[in-house]
Parts: structure tokens; sequence; C-alpha cells
């Protein structure tokens, strides 16, 4: 495993932790617009689903690219 190869990995990491808290956030904001009533017709939770969605996604992607990594650099773990 080179030097540049566990920067990469932990970069992606790191960028996943980001999102992973940003999404928490969301699904927060979501509950609480959740309460607020008429479901369809809360724009907030709307807006908030698809974030939500979206954040999934690009979890995902990033999910996909660190295996990739670790898959390409046995040990980086």
């Amino acid at each position: 495993m080179d030097k540049l190869s566990l920067e990469k990995i932990n970069m992606w990491k790191g960028k996943l932790q980001k999102l992973q808290k940003e999404y928490e956030e969301i699904m927060q904001k979501r509950g609480e617009a959740m309460q607020m009533g008429d479901l369809r017709e809360n724009a907030a939770f709307q807006s908030l689903s698809e974030d939500a969605d979206t954040w999934r996604a690009r979890m995902e992607e990033l999910k996909n690219i660190i295996t990739k990594l670790e898959h390409e650099n046995p040990g980086a773990k």
C-alpha cells in the first residue's frame, strides 16, 4: 500500500463522514417538517425528502469508490 493510495482512501472516507452528518441533519429537519401537518402540501417536507434521496445516492457512490480503492490496494482498511 503506497502512501498516496492511503491518502485517497482517507480523503474519501472523510467526505463520506461529512455527507453522513449532513444526511442526519436533513433527516432531523425532515422529521420536524413531518410534524407540521399534511405532507402532500408540505413543501419543506418534500424538499427535504428530495435532499435525503440525493445524499443517499452520494453516500452510496462514495462507498463504492472507497470499496474499489480498498480492493485495488489490499491492506488499506
